[in-house]
């Protein structure tokens, strides 16, 4: 009878081992995949997107006339405010002139208004709402720093160049001639855009001055409403299913239903919020209020699952060691249970709202993709104001055609990415600070 040694590896060990090899080999290859195209995405949204961070602007002294924006020359602020844009706009073409002239750039010969075209629509309007905040303003000359024109900003961010200005109705050679020039005088120069974050949308003539100040205040505003209501409610529900229920078919049945609404898509949730809410209920369209109520449906489940699976994971020796010493079940729950199981229900109520704040779809159907200038007023009445999302935001400015929008777009997508990453850095601090080992 032949024995087989210990040292010596018979076919059958061989080939156990070399499917290990080849299933290792298999897993870090899928990892590699999965990390190369996590960096190809990074590389894509960043590449695409951080330009909106940056912008061109013009820089140079306007003279406010008081014959112009102050005719009765008392300072009445509703005089003042009685001029238009327009009005702002021929200030500020009649003070590019004069700098250009005073700083004897060649124009190479273009006329008054191609050179206006430098600036952007939005120009007059910035000017405008600087004077009405301040109307001393008025009579004096200041430097003034504004937004350049989309097709100048993207001049100096690789989007358009000489040829395809030749063929551009919006933009001439000439002019991206001028812009340099503009920019040798010091004039012209490219910046941090904090408008970016603070602006308001803009029109499809203006990518230059779109911006997210009011989709960021309308995803903060949903995630207040989110919290308030999804937290309390997905606790005491939990705590009710997990400590106090009787383990019947009743609660059999709605804990099958809890888990099945985690999976249902979120648009089924923005259908019910669009029939309730505002067909039933007749709350306004476009309003946080809405999307925070309907966020709040689909977070639910998404905070009670891991919340009771917080509450399981609490020894029961615990339990009992208080009930053992007179407490009733309120107290040993309040004082023991929850404060134990804190750092499972904050983790899961952190990623819930973290979902959440990326949800689209639902706020598609309830109006919030409609087109917002005016900030929502605060607490409580700026609820029921119309704003925008966040991934709303980004989903409109995708389907707009100026490459400008794109940018913008993937700008948003950075914003939000950076909310997320700090929202899950959140969870991962109170879990591991409020964690408990037995």
């Amino acid at each position: 009878m032949t024995r087989n040694s210990l040292l010596t590896q018979t076919p059958q060990v061989r080939a156990r081992n070399a499917a290990e090899k080849r299933f290792r080999a298999y897993g870090l290859t899928a990892i590699l995949l999965a990390l190369a195209a996590l960096v190809w995405l990074l590389v894509s949204i960043f590449g695409n997107g951080t330009p909106a961070f940056r912008q061109t602007f013009l820089t140079f002294p306007v003279t406010l006339d008081q014959a112009t924006l102050d005719k009765s020359g008392k300072g009445d602020p509703a005089a003042i405010a009685s001029v238009t844009t327009l009005g702002y706009a021929k200030l500020l073409q009649q003070s590019l002139m004069a700098e250009i002239a005073a700083k004897g750039i060649d124009t190479g010969g273009m006329k008054d208004k191609d050179i206006a075209k430098l600036l952007s629509e939005e120009a007059g309007a910035t000017l405008r709402n600087k004077v009405l905040a301040d109307p001393e303003l008025v009579g004096q000359t200041l430097p003034v720093s504004v937004l350049a024109a989309g097709r100048i900003d993207g001049y100096y961010k690789g989007r358009v160049t000489m040829e395809s200005a030749a063929k551009d109705k919006n933009v001439t050679p000439e002019q991206l001639v001028l812009a340099d020039r503009l920019k040798e005088a010091g004039v012209l120069a490219t910046s941090f855009n904090f408008g970016f974050l603070t602006m308001p949308d803009a029109s499809d003539k203006r990518p230059e001055a779109a911006g997210l100040g009011i989709a960021i205040m309308g995803s903060l505003y949903m995630m207040i409403v989110v919290l308030v209501l999804a937290l309390p409610i997905g606790v005491a529900a939990s705590v009710y299913l997990e400590e106090f229920a009787p383990k019947n078919r009743w609660t059999d049945l709605i804990e099958v239903n809890i888990a099945n609404l985690a999976a249902v898509p979120s648009i089924v949730y923005g259908i019910l919020g669009l029939s309730i809410f505002i067909n039933f209920a007749g709350l306004p369209q476009s309003a946080p209020i809405v999307g925070g109520l309907v966020l709040t449906l689909m977070t639910l489940p998404r905070i009670i699952i891991p919340t009771r699976a917080a509450l399981k994971a609490v020894p029961p020796s615990i339990r009992d060691a208080a009930l053992g010493i007179g407490a009733s079940r309120l107290q040993t729950i309040t004082h023991h249970v929850l404060p134990l199981a804190m750092p499972g229900i904050l983790t899961g109520t952190i990623i819930g709202l973290a979902q959440a704040l990326g949800e689209s779809a639902p706020l598609l159907l309830i109006g919030m993709v409609a087109f917002v200038r005016d900030f929502p007023g605060l607490p409580p009445e700026g609820l029921f104001d119309p704003a925008a999302a966040l991934p709303v935001q980004i989903y409109n400015w995708t389907q707009r055609g100026d490459p400008g929008f794109v940018e913008r777009a993937s700008g948003a997508i950075i914003v939000l990415l950076l909310f997320l990453i700090v929202m899950n850095a959140v969870a991962i601090y109170l879990r591991r600070k409020f964690e408990r080992r037995w």
